[in-house]
């Protein structure tokens, strides 16, 4: 199980998408930008908002409510862009991620994680390290490496580049 990797105490980001608490590792988080222009890109995934620009770098721009299914990301005065790494087959991306509001960040000891719930064969909860437990209240760390495919990733960084070179 994903937990059994969680051996020590690490900070956490988390947000917020509709009325669910997402965590994430501090270490793959760049920062965090207040709500900018995003440029869309056409033939992406629709889940992919398109792209910033970042101190004269392209970063795409994913949705994370429609990427797990939700409906899409209005934008209101706590809407945000959490820039981070996301690590595949040993080459490392860059990219945003819009939630709708960013909360706090906070430690949690390995026995306050528990397991991803088991939900049948048929869906897919490798993204999801455990269920942090604060106060009574669920959070979902996710392992933000595997909530993209490889194929996702490549038509996203692929849109990215095309904008780039025309720029």
């Amino acid at each position: 199980m994903a937990t059994a990797a969680i051996t020590e105490t690490r900070q956490y980001l988390t947000f917020k998408l509709n009325e669910e608490v997402f965590g994430v590792d501090v270490v793959q988080v760049r920062e965090i930008l207040d709500y900018i222009k995003i440029t869309k890109v056409p033939q992406t995934p629709d889940f992919m908002c398109g792209v910033i620009n970042l101190r004269g770098s392209v970063v795409p721009v994913i949705d994370m409510r429609l990427k797990f299914g939700m409906l899409k990301t209005e934008i209101t005065v706590n809407t945000c862009i959490v820039v981070m790494e996301v690590n595949m087959d040993g080459e490392t991306f860059i990219l945003g991620a819009l939630v709708d509001s960013v909360q706090e960040v906070f430690e949690l000891e390995p026995n306050d994680i528990e397991p991803a719930p088991k939900i049948g064969t048929r869906l897919n909860t490798e993204f999801i390290k455990g269920m942090g437990k604060k106060e009574e209240k669920f959070i979902i760390i996710l392992d933000i490496d595997k909530v993209f495919s490889s194929i996702e990733i490549e038509s996203i960084t692929t849109g990215s580049k095309e904008v780039e070179e025309k720029s």
